[in-house]
C-alpha cells in the first residue's frame, strides 16, 4: 500500500491518495484537486472511490471535480451525508469567504465495519462520531486515517453543529485498542505512530 499526502491551503487539510497495484482511493479530496488529478494521471492510477472521513468543507472540497473528471463514486458515512449539500452544516459558509462548497450526492453510505476493497487489500470503516455525527476512521493493518477525530497531539473540535465531546471521548477508546505500531494519518498536521500518540497526546491518556 502506497500513501501520498497532499495538504490544502484551505485550513491546511490533508488529502491522501492510497494506492495498491494501480488502483487508488482518494481520502478527503482537497480544494486544489487538479493536483490530485495530475498525480493520478502521472502514476497511471485508477481512482476507485472518493471517501470523506466526515462532511466538513475542507474534507469534501474536491469531491465534485474528482467525481466529474474520473467518475469515482463518493463514499461518506450515512450520518454525515446531509452535510455534503448544506453549506451551513459543512461550514463552507464560514471558512470559504462566502463561496459555498457542495458535493455530488454520495453513491455509497458507509457504516461501521464496512470493508472498502483496494486491490488485494481493504480499508475497514470505524465509526468515530464526536467531531461530527458521521466521522469515520479508515483502518488497514499498520495504517489508520483518522480525519478530524485524532491528530498527532490533539483531537478534533466538538463545538461545531453535530459535534459532541462526550461521544468523541468514546470514539477515542476504539482507536486506543488498535495495535500500537499503527501509523496514524490525520486530517491535519503530521502523522505519528499510535504508540507515540498514546504517550504524547494528552487526550489519549
Amino acid at each position: 500500500m502506497e500513501i501520498r499526502k497532499f495538504t490544502s491551503t484551505l485550513v491546511a487539510a490533508n488529502c491522501y491518495v492510497v494506492s495498491v497495484q494501480g488502483t487508488a482511493i482518494v481520502i478527503d479530496p482537497m480544494l486544489e484537486s487538479e493536483i490530485i488529478l495530475d498525480y493520478l494521471r502521472q502514476n497511471q492510477l485508477r481512482p476507485a472511490a472518493v471517501i470523506n472521513t466526515h462532511g466538513h468543507a475542507d474534507h469534501i472540497a474536491g469531491n465534485r471535480i474528482l467525481h466529474e473528471q474520473t467518475g469515482a463514486p463518493v463514499y461518506i458515512h450515512e450520518a454525515d451525508a446531509v452535510y455534503l449539500q448544506d453549506p451551513h452544516l459543512n461550514l463552507s459558509a464560514l471558512v470559504t469567504a462566502g463561496q459555498p462548497i457542495t458535493s455530488p450526492a454520495p453513491q455509497r453510505l458507509l457504516q461501521d465495519g464496512d470493508q472498502i476493497g483496494l486491490g488485494a487489500e481493504a480499508l475497514t470503516v470505524i465509526h468515530t462520531p464526536g467531531h461530527s455525527p458521521g466521522s469515520i476512521c479508515l483502518y488497514s493493518p499498520g495504517v489508520l486515517f483518522t480525519g478530524d477525530t485524532l491528530f498527532k497531539l490533539s483531537i478534533g473540535r466538538s463545538d461545531f453543529p453535530g459535534g459532541d465531546g462526550k461521544v468523541l471521548k468514546k470514539s477515542l477508546e476504539k482507536i486506543k485498542q488498535l495495535p500500537p505500531e499503527t501509523g496514524v494519518y490525520p486530517g491535519h498536521g503530521p502523522d505519528i505512530l499510535l504508540e507515540k500518540a498514546l504517550v504524547l497526546n494528552p487526550f489519549l491518556r
